[in-house]
């Protein structure tokens, strides 16, 4: 008897080894798939993320690697989720690590972190900024609706850190609740219920900046106007900052 559970619990013990080493590299093989999609549409731009043209790069199969995604969308959204959710992770940490009591360092440690993910992994700026995925079709409720909530609310309480030292330069703009789209109000009004129509208009602003500038510099459009764009950069966060009527940092 003793060497019948012996022989059993060495028989559970070994398919319980075999199973995590095939979960482990699916797992490897999985984010190699999403690395290669993301290299090919660095290089080719988004037309080049095909099923087929991941598998030829691997050396796989083409019906090998269906095996991990059914379709070409369903590796666009998960590509779409990873880089949202890698985006909101990096800033939100930090928004976090400045100082609660000084809005203009986690303003600008926010924007700052923003640009620094931007620039390290250009290729998934693109991805949810910038280039559509042609034929791409989201699932219903969006690619990333946890991770593109978060974004929401994270630029929402830039404005509500700012809104007390900047209220007296927006407080009397011209804006009401029936100037913005209605999925919008409800991500950020649950969250910051005491802010007023313009302050969300502040954070379209501060948003609008931000991203504008960081768009130029990822699509080389400032390469040939300056030859240091992070002191542009700083600059122009250094001027926002003010704007708001604060005083940056550095």
């Amino acid at each position: 008897m003793y060497g019948t559970h012996h022989r059993d619990a060495v028989e559970s013990a070994t398919v319980g080894k075999t199973n995590g080493r095939r979960e482990r590299l699916r797992a490897e093989t999985t984010a190699e798939i999403k690395r290669v999609a993301l290299e090919l549409m660095a290089t080719g731009g988004p037309d080049a993320i095909t099923l087929r043209a991941i598998a030829r790069e691997m050396g796989m199969t083409a019906n090998a690697i269906y095996g991990y995604f059914a379709t070409r969308d369903d590796l666009v959204t998960t590509l779409i989720n990873d880089v949202y959710t890698s985006l909101v992770d990096t800033v939100d940490t930090a928004w976090e690590t400045a100082p609660a009591q000084d809005p203009a360092a986690r303003i600008q440690a926010w924007a700052c972190a923003f640009r620094g993910w931007a620039l390290a992994g250009p290729e998934g700026f693109r991805l949810i900024y910038g280039d559509p995925v042609p034929g791409y079709r989201p699932p219903a409720g969006g690619a990333a609706p946890d991770a593109a909530h978060r974004v929401c609310k994270g630029i929402t309480a830039l404005a509500a850190a700012a809104w007390p030292h900047a209220e007296h330069r927006y407080a009397d703009s011209d804006f009401s609740w029936s100037d913005f789209d209605t999925g919008l109000l409800d991500k950020v009004r649950p969250a910051f219920p005491e802010l007023p129509p313009a302050a969300v208009a502040l954070a379209l602003r501060i948003w609008s900046h931000l991203h504008g500038l960081i768009s130029l510099e990822i699509y080389g459009h400032l390469q040939t106007q300056t030859l240091n764009p992070d002191k542009l950069f700083r600059e122009e966060l250094a001027q926002l900052i003010r704007s708001l009527s604060m005083t940056p940092q550095g």
